[in-house]
């Protein structure tokens, strides 16, 4: 964590924000969007300036990482404003290149049935983890796999033929297996196989490369 109380740790921790964790591209381009009306919205790591114009525009009261803790600066500086601006902050840390885990799915169902809401969410880019948890949130709703699959989307930043397309895999395999016959929690808890999923996904090399190499995801 950077020290904000002094000037010199707050000039460091928008430094390493914006060169070393890229918020530099996130000054200019900002992926907000509404998931669920009133409740629940998703973006890229918010600068200090956009929380808080959000906090003013939707009456937030949530903030929800989906980076888990990190020891970077828009962390650190995300941390401070959403305890300025009386938010409660929750740690969700999710994987973008994985199978999602089912104890993670499910501690984040529990979070969402306790949380105060209207919430936002990010991750970094606002496009893999993010488009995961909105369709679960989607899911959680009583949505339809198509609905939460559509989070996922090249608009948001997302390409679903690199590793990441693991996490559409999952929405399609929801789909195909039990959509319909279970509960999404239901099957989640007794019936999804994390590991099965993982063998049976292959990712295209060159959106490979695009992700993790050029846009340089997490």
């Amino acid at each position: 964590m950077f020290d904000l109380t002094t000037r010199r740790g707050r000039l460091r921790a928008w430094s390493d924000s914006l060169f070393v964790d890229h918020a530099v591209f996130r000054l200019a381009w900002s992926n907000f969007a509404e998931i669920i009306p009133g409740k629940l919205y998703r973006c890229n790591h918010p600068t200090p300036g956009r929380l808080a114009a959000a906090k003013r525009r939707y009456g937030l009261k949530t903030l929800i990482n989906l980076r888990g803790q990190r020891l970077c600066g828009s962390d650190s500086l995300s941390r401070d404003q959403a305890e300025r601006l009386g938010l409660a902050h929750i740690d969700m840390a999710f994987e973008s290149r994985g199978a999602p885990h089912r104890d993670r799915i499910l501690r984040f169902a529990e979070i969402y049935r306790q949380l105060a809401t209207p919430a936002l969410m990010h991750c970094k880019s606002g496009a893999d983890r993010t488009g995961l948890a909105a369709g679960l949130a989607i899911l959680f709703e009583g949505g339809a796999a198509t609905e939460a699959l559509a989070q996922l989307s090249w608009r948001f930043g997302h390409f679903n033929r690199a590793r990441t397309g693991i996490l559409d895999a999952f929405f399609v395999l929801y789909a195909r297996e039990a959509e319909g016959r279970i509960a999404f929690l239901d099957w989640v808890s007794h019936e999804y196989d994390e590991t099965s999923l993982r063998q049976a996904f292959k990712a295209s090399g060159l959106a490979h490369f695009i992700t993790d190499s050029v846009l340089k995801r997490e």
